[in-house]
């Protein structure tokens, strides 16, 4: 047990020059030396590992025989704004009537009143939709401040009459992949379906950077408490590069940040490379790097905008297009590849799958191979013909969570799919024996970012014993317990394009490591979700201690 006072979310450490963490069973994750009882931390680095008999050191940490493993990285996770939602959002996940969501909607209107707008996050699909949430029940909230809230998905939200107003939302054209949902007069209801969100936005209030930053540390601690030393935020923008960059200048980043910066179907070859390039030379790392180009080939079935090879099986049936055409797919990936972005697509349904896939291979064919770490994220829905079209093109970026049957919020998307179809739902142990890389994540705020709730489902293929679960999703598509903690440090350490210093602790690499209260190697997969971090430590720097350790 370490000597330093407990750590609140906006402390960090002292420097040490050394410390040691002894009597501990680790986990390197590397290969060449899997296990030790004992490693030496200097200067931010693993200075020696081994076994017996420690060396001395000015500072120690007695892990007390608890098991120590390289700080998990999340490789696909929206940090900033997530952070924000925590710092500046009612959040709805919970909510399930139209009264709670008025009264804590409320409720955070009240306690943030110098607030230009009321912003809340987190609704669910399942609960509310085009059809029972409007502007009429959000002027219950307000009326004389705009109120806009988003789904869990954030593939659409909700605005009140005041919001819909300022935005001349009454007299705005669909964009292009995205839709305002009318009544049959024609009138705005006040719902938002995918990229139409982003136009509004920029005319409504805007927070702060002040705000970003408050947000930033909010979502920094949260990760840091659940082990995280390490994100890929997957939907970088000016805004959100700036906010990093703060960060960088400030020295307030206690985690590393890799970059995903967004291409849109406004985007020819030369402005997303010319835009990408730029954002990757201001920000070059390593503790901040744009690294990546991000594609959203498709939507989500909550709101129809996920691209199927086949037409939606439930009763309304229906479609969507990807959301690049294939001509443009080509072209745009052949060029970011070209110069050196790593591809990150966005894909649910298997329209979208294919799409991206047959960008990547044209990419290939024009290019040739390098070390890309190509990524196609979700994959919802996949083909059988595609699955072993992966190896070796594109590692497969995937949320465990979401592989488990969970009324209601789970039905509507697998209606859509069909029955027939659940087999190649969520299918990760196919794409695992057909040659795939592979990595794990989040996607947190759509859900949690606690790795060991979603490790525990990725194994169990279904809820947690106390939230009522259903039979297991298919079971034998499971991880194993050894693929998930691979998934979460040298798999995504590499995903992140830093797997040559991080995601393993071997000598020379980053000091980031989390020392647990359990071995989730040997208890129960049904108990994997129980534990807690006792201790986060990035570059050799405690970040987080849990209470009373």
């Amino acid at each position: 047990m370490s000597s330093t006072p407990r750590i609140g979310p906006h402390w960090r450490a002292p420097p040490l020059s050394e410390t040691l963490i002894h009597n501990a069973r680790i986990r390197t994750m590397d290969p060449t030396a899997p296990d030790a009882s004992w490693a030496l931390l200097r200067s931010g680095k693993i200075a020696a590992l081994g076994v017996g008999t420690p060396p001395e050191a000015s500072h120690k940490i007695d892990a007390g025989g608890r098991l120590v493993l390289p700080g998990f990285q999340d490789a696909h996770i929206h940090l900033l704004g997530g952070g924000i939602n925590m710092a500046t959002s009612a959040l709805l996940h919970d909510v399930t009537n139209e009264d709670e969501l008025i009264a804590t909607l409320r409720a955070h209107a009240a306690a943030t009143p110098d607030m230009p707008i009321v912003l809340g996050t987190g609704w669910q699909a399942g609960v509310f939709g085009d059809d029972n949430l409007t502007a009429s029940v959000l002027d219950r909230v307000a009326s004389d401040r705009p109120v806009m809230i988003y789904d869990s998905s954030f593939h659409n939200a909700c605005l009140n009459s005041r919001a819909v107003q300022m935005a001349g939302v009454q007299d705005m054209a669909n964009p292009p992949n995205g839709h305002i949902v009318r009544d049959g007069q024609g009138r705005a209801t006040g719902m938002l379906h995918e990229e139409v969100m982003p136009l509004v936005v920029r005319r409504l209030p805007e927070l702060t950077d002040t705000d970003r930053m408050v947000g930033l540390r909010a979502a920094q601690a949260h990760a840091n408490q659940h082990g995280i030393t390490g994100v890929l935020d997957a939907r970088i923008t000016a805004m959100e590069a700036r906010i990093y960059g703060r960060a960088i200048t400030e020295g307030a980043l206690t985690l590393r940040v890799a970059g995903t910066a967004l291409v849109s179907e406004a985007d020819t070859p030369q402005s997303a490379v010319d835009r990408l390039s730029a954002l990757r030379s201001a920000y070059p790392g390593p503790d901040f790097h744009v690294h990546s180009a991000k594609f959203f080939m498709d939507g989500v079935y909550e709101n129809r905008t996920a691209a199927n090879l086949h037409p939606y099986a439930d009763a309304a049936g229906g479609n969507a297009p990807c959301m690049f055409g294939p001509a443009q797919t080509c072209a745009l990936m052949t060029a970011l590849d070209a110069a050196r972005f790593a591809i990150h697509v966005h894909v649910i349904g298997d329209a979208a799958v294919r799409r991206a896939i047959e960008g990547l291979e044209a990419a290939r064919a024009a290019n040739g191979y390098w070390p890309a770490q190509h990524q196609l994220a979700h994959l919802q829905l996949l083909d059988p013909a595609d699955f072993a079209r992966l190896q070796g093109l594109a590692t497969a970026n995937i949320q465990p969570l979401w592989a488990r049957i969970e009324p209601p919020y789970s039905d509507p998307s697998l209606a859509m799919i069909g029955q027939a179809r659940w087999p190649d739902t969520y299918a990760f142990r196919r794409m695992l024996d057909e040659g795939a890389d592979f990595c794990l994540s989040s996607d947190w705020p759509v859900s949690t970012l606690n790795p060991f709730e979603i490790i525990e489902t990725a194994i169990t293929r279904q809820k947690r014993n106390n939230d009522d679960p259903q039979a297991p999703f298919f079971a034998d598509q499971a991880l194993t317990i050894e693929e998930c903690v691979q998934g979460y440090t040298a798999h995504a350490a590499r995903a992140c394009w830093r797997g040559d210093y991080t995601g393993m602790l071997r000598v020379g690499y980053s000091a980031d490591l989390i020392v647990l209260d359990r071995d989730i190697f040997a208890i129960p997969a049904t108990e994997i979700s129980q534990t807690r971090v006792l201790s986060t430590l990035f570059k050799g720097v405690e970040v987080w201690r849990a209470p009373n350790w």
